[in-house]
């Protein structure tokens, strides 16, 4: 764990952080340069994101990652690749699918200001008349407060019939919540909702992980949670701010998409029951974030669903997980 957060001090990409969680293994390239952090499940071993470190190290990675799949007896899978790792894929004969779309904003360019932002104003003004305050926690204060924020945690989970994920999602483990600056909103004095942020080295990239409230405080609560992040991280000299994966958005659904993408966009139409899938999308879409398409890279042909069922089972922490929520 070491050498990986050595690495994750040098490279862009703060969602590489979930690797503090410590549920995956780490394979690092020869040179110990850069990594791939993994997990198995079934018949798949699942790489999460992109490499982590140089993109000249991503190939020869990346056929160490498959050599040790093959040893294993198990398929290699990518969850959650950008663009960018594509054409190592390709070269390798993967195949990718796409998952959907990763919001990114633009702090850079980011503010209020205009007639776009009106509504969101309007939300965050109400919520901090109606006595909401906001306020950023340094990692070292967060140990004052860690009961507080296990009481919101376990509220929402409570309210919707959840348990912990994890492998690509956050879970309220004690020393991963303490080793990262949070986000807070109060009222009266009581934390009601709070936030996690990783942080990329060089102040290019952050990223919120573990985002959890209690349910029915006030309408506007998470837009004024993330407009502070937003400028607070900005003010600090931070270019970008990752919303994370709207699943299965920007699927083509026209008559020549793939049937991959026809299943998709069946399951994002009428999967709510199981995801808020529309809500997910339409509340990242607010802050006028870059969408960023993002991949599963598989082997073999065919619809790739044993690995798609691994890679859940993975983040639902197996079935039961899968049928809470």
């Amino acid at each position: 764990m070491a050498k990986a957060l050595a690495i994750l001090a040098n490279q862009p990409n703060a969602s590489a952080g979930l690797v503090r969680l410590g549920d995956k293994q780490i394979l690092f390239s020869d040179c110990e340069q850069a990594f791939v952090m993994y997990a198995r499940h079934g018949h798949s071993l699942v790489a999460l994101f992109d490499p982590v470190g140089p993109q000249e190290l991503w190939p020869n990675l990346l056929e160490k990652f498959m050599a040790t799949a093959r040893h294993q007896g198990s398929r290699p899978v990518f969850y959650q690749v950008s663009k960018a790792f594509l054409p190592h894929a390709f070269d390798c004969g993967l195949r990718p699918y796409k998952l959907g779309e990763q919001a990114v904003v633009d702090l850079t360019r980011f503010d209020l200001k205009g007639g776009a932002w009106l509504k969101l104003r309007r939300s965050i003004n109400r919520a901090e008349r109606d006595g909401l305050e906001f306020s950023m926690l340094s990692p070292d204060e967060v140990p004052e407060v860690i009961d507080e924020l296990l009481s919101v945690s376990r509220a929402w989970l409570a309210s919707h019939n959840a348990s912990e994920k994890g492998f690509s999602l956050g879970t309220f483990d004690l020393a991963y919540v303490k080793a990262c600056p949070v986000a807070i909103i109060r009222l009266e004095g009581r934390i009601v909702a709070f936030a996690n942020i990783l942080e990329a080295g060089q102040h290019g990239d952050a990223f919120i992980d573990l985002m959890r409230h209690i349910p029915e405080t006030h309408r506007g609560m998470m837009d004024l949670l993330f407009v502070r992040i937003m400028e607070h991280m900005k003010a600090r000299g931070f270019r970008t701010l990752n919303l994370g994966m709207a699943p299965l958005a920007g699927l083509a659904d026209h008559h020549y998409a793939p049937l991959w993408n026809r299943l998709g966009r069946e399951i994002f139409e009428f999967g709510e029951r199981f995801y808020n899938f529309r809500g997910v999308q339409a509340f990242k879409s607010k802050f006028d974030p870059v969408w960023q398409p993002r991949y599963l890279v598989v082997s073999g042909r065919g619809l790739p669903l044993a690995s798609i069922f691994d890679v859940t089972m993975l983040i639902g922490g197996g079935l039961r997980g899968i049928l809470r929520r």
